[in-house]
């Protein structure tokens, strides 16, 4: 165990030493990735077709290669899931990871080379730890394991040498068995497909072992974590494994989390960490624990461009590099990957809160907002609204999703947000009033839209009952990490369907 430690703190410091030059470097790193991922790509079909082997600036990137979505690049996936080479990247890719999405096709199927796993996926989790050791060196994570609540895959009925999963899946298909040392439960419990037999699975294996960590989607642990609970009739988790310090984080905002796994887990040698991972690439963890912000990480495969969304306009947008964006404005990302996506608008938004280094916020999606009336609500301002209205009245939100009611005839156009609640709050006149206020104050549209209501009445409460959100999921075949609730719509059809599933027994 010394030695492995010893071998870790190298490899730790050296990497920290590479990070670090994120800060003065940035610009740099970036064109370094970027003449890489020509180089690797222009025998490819795709590179071939756009001449990747003469490309040498963003300028001419982005004059011959139009910006992409998931549409757009299918018929290229389909070629390569059928076992085509050299398709979108050098070489023959056999591992997608399927992800539901707000595009027009019910999955997508984002290829996962051999490059994008090593280069970027695993080795952005190395640099995970790399980061924690340095934030907190008197660590015991290795002590211990990781509890992995992973997803589950499936051989491609297009072609028996493709095999297609959420991202987890396919990571932990393709991790070297050592790992297997430093996790629970089992390699074959974590891949059960079946979400609620995932669980008893893990419940049985996992009780007796020191657990000192887990990392994933909030939400989806705490389904686990309060099974336990019931299982085992413990008060809280430090009862069950009392060298809990680490919970890795990503996927939605962990804000509405926070409080509950505060009391699931009341420690004060808990940390969390948050990061910014998704099928098409890692993009950003954070590295000061104090801070709410995140570190965009320059060197794993990624070339980043960037739409500010005041000029959003789809495939047609203009882009920027790193060196032109500002703090505090949103902007579309677009990546180029050595997972072959190129120019590939992602659907997240995002704002700098920092350019030496570049640090960044996720504040929402390109299409997950309401914007009915001109309000443009993103998730930022509804989570920060929702936090507040909580904190006023004494509630705790468990799932929530907020969808327009239109315009009719004798009536203005409102928002209705569905809430199930863990905690009820001690006045929902008041949760409602102090939301509605909230958004006001962080939002200048939505208050101009409100202002004597103008254009919208107050919002509408809906009560949502225990644990509907999670049948919705169950009933949609959308359990797992890679599934997520729509928070935020501009129409109607999810809340229309929660309504549905309400009324039924």
């Amino acid at each position: 165990m010394a030695i492995l430690q010893t071998l870790l703190s190298w490899f730790n410091s050296r990497r920290i030493e590479e990070i670090d030059q994120y800060t003065h470097h940035g610009e740099e790193i970036q064109k370094l990735c970027f003449n890489h991922l020509m180089d690797r790509a222009k025998h490819t079909i795709w590179g071939e077709t756009y001449g990747y082997g003469s490309m040498n600036s963003h300028i001419q990137y982005k004059s011959r290669v139009p910006l992409q979505c998931y549409e757009d690049i299918k018929p290229y996936v389909e070629r390569i899931i059928k076992g085509e080479e050299n398709v979108l990247w050098s070489g023959k890719t056999r591992w997608f990871a399927k992800s539901s999405g707000t595009t027009q096709s019910k999955s997508k199927f984002i290829p996962i080379t051999a490059d994008s796993l090593e280069e970027c996926h695993y080795r952005a989790a190395k640099d995970i730890q790399s980061i924690y050791f340095r934030s907190n060196p008197q660590n015991n994570v290795l002590g211990g394991k990781t509890l992995t609540l992973g997803g589950s895959h499936k051989v491609s009925s297009l072609n028996n040498n493709s095999s297609v999963g959420d991202l987890s899946a396919v990571m932990i298909e393709n991790l070297p068995f050592w790992t297997d040392l430093y996790r629970t439960p089992a390699r074959e419990v974590t891949l059960t497909e079946a979400f609620d037999k995932k669980v008893a699975a893990i419940i049985e294996h996992s009780l007796d072992e020191d657990v000192t960590a887990f990392a994933g989607v909030p939400s989806w642990y705490l389904v686990l974590f309060h099974k336990i609970l019931e299982t085992t009739g413990a008060n809280d988790l430090n009862e069950i494994w009392p060298n809990l310090e680490l919970f890795v984080h990503g996927g939605i905002s962990f804000s509405p989390y926070k409080e509950q796994y505060k009391k699931l887990i009341p420690s004060s040698n808990m940390h969390y960490l948050e990061t910014y991972n998704a099928s098409e690439g890692f993009f950003a963890i954070q590295d000061v624990l104090s801070r709410d912000d995140m570190l965009l990480m320059l060197d794993l495969g990624i070339f980043y461009e960037f739409i500010p969304m005041d000029q959003f306009n789809g495939t047609n947008s203009d882009t920027i590099t790193l060196g032109d964006v500002e703090k505090d404005k949103n902007y579309a990302i677009v990546i180029s990957t050595n997972g072959g996506l190129w120019r590939y608008i992602i659907g997240d938004t995002i704002k700098f809160t920092s350019t030496h280094p570049y640090r960044i916020k996720v504040t929402g999606r390109t299409s997950h907002f309401m914007n009915a009336f001109g309000e443009e609500i993103i998730i930022e301002n509804a989570l920060r609204a929702l936090e507040i209205a909580c904190r006023v009245t004494e509630a705790d939100i468990k799932e929530f999703t907020a969808a327009p009611i239109y315009f009719t005839e004798d009536k203005q156009g409102s928002h209705q947000w569905a809430i199930e609640f863990n905690k009820q709050p001690k006045s929902l006149p008041l949760f409602k009033e102090t939301l509605d206020k909230s958004l006001q104050e962080v939002n200048s549209d939505y208050e101009a839209k409100r202002f004597k209501n103008t254009t919208l009445n107050a919002p509408e409460l809906l009560i949502i009952k225990n644990n509907s959100f999670f049948r919705w999921c169950k009933q949609k075949g959308k359990v797992g990490g890679q599934n997520k609730i729509p928070r935020l719509s501009n129409d109607r059809n999810f809340i229309e369907e929660l309504i549905l599933l309400e009324k039924q027994p």
